[in-house]
Parts: structure tokens; sequence; C-alpha cells
């Protein structure tokens, strides 16, 4: 069901800022100095997770300044609900992994379920070396199998918006990073 524009204006009015866009700039920079460390003469593939990593994604890619190529799947567990179920490939990505460094971008490390199964294809489609990043990790004991190379900002245990994630499909474009009140 989809939620009324009412309801989002309300999360939104009612929500904790978390994090500051100044924040997660900061946050992106450092994430950005150390990839730069040690990727600038391996020649990555940048592989952003949609929906959620296209911000995180592209302001990242901003800040590496050196050569790279970059892609894009989407994989999903949530599909505009607040709780994931089963992966759902909707794209692969297009440009062939063998041989390549490649770094997935993602908005949020949660339980670790969709990044886990995104590693675990791109090294069976012959990567030389895959990482992981996160811009938020959440705190709590419910990982499954993964741990992200790069984590921008931690955050507590809360259903978060803003900065690429996403609300019941809204709130994407929220320039912070947000709490929803009581979840």
């Amino acid at each position: 069901m989809t939620a009324s524009i009412e309801h989002i204006r309300l999360i939104k009015a009612e929500a904790d800022c978390l994090f500051s866009i100044e924040k997660i700039e900061s946050a992106l920079d450092s994430l950005a100095d150390k990839i730069t460390a040690k990727h600038s003469n391996n020649n990555p593939l940048v592989v952003c997770v949609m929906n959620g990593g296209l911000i995180t994604t592209a302001e990242l890619m901003l800040r590496l300044d050196f050569p790279l190529e970059q892609d894009y799947l989407h994989a999903t567990r949530y599909r505009g609900e607040t709780q994931g179920g089963e992966l759902e490939w909707i794209v692969k990505p297009k440009q062939s992994l063998k041989n390549r460094h490649v770094i997935i971008v993602d908005d949020i490390l949660d339980e670790g379920y969709t990044l886990a199964a995104i590693a675990e294809y791109c090294q069976q489609a012959g990567a030389e070396s895959v990482e992981t990043v996160a811009l938020i990790e959440k705190l709590h004991d419910r990982k499954h199998g993964i741990q992200a190379d790069y984590i921008g900002l931690q955050a507590e245990d809360r259903y978060l918006f803003g900065y690429g994630m996403d609300y019941k499909g809204y709130l994407r474009n929220a320039t912070g990073i947000y709490a929803v009140k009581g979840m």
C-alpha cells in the first residue's frame, strides 16, 4: 500500500536528524581518502547498488580523482517495505567483472544479506578482488556474513532515511540522515 503524502510529510517532520550534510560530507571525504590510497593504480570498477546507493556513489566518485569505471546493479529485499524479504535481482552489472577490482557501494549495512549476496555474485563472476562500501552501518548484533570494508558512519538501530535511504519509497532526497520517530 502506498503511503499518503501527508503521512510522508509527518514522518519527515517528526524524524530525528542523526547526521547533518556536513557530517556526511566529512565521512565521504574520509572514505575517498582510504579508497584512493588502496585503489588509485588499480583501475577499479565502482558498482552502485541501486536505488539506495545512488547518492552515495555519485558523491563518492566525485572525490575519487583517479581512473576508474562505473556500473550499477539493482538487488533488493525491501521493495518499498520497511522490512526485508527474499533477495530479488532486478539488474546485474553489464560490464565484465572478470579480473577486476570491484568496489560495491551501498547506502547502508543493516543485517548484511543483500551486500553479502552481491559480493558473492561478484566473486563468482571472476572479480580479482571485491570490496564493499557502506555510508552507514547500523549498530546491532544481527549481522549475517559480511562486514563492509569501508564504513562512513555508524548509527543506532533505528529505521533510517535520507541521502539515498528511503521510507516506503520516499525521502531518499532528504539532505541529512534521519531516524523515523518510534522506529
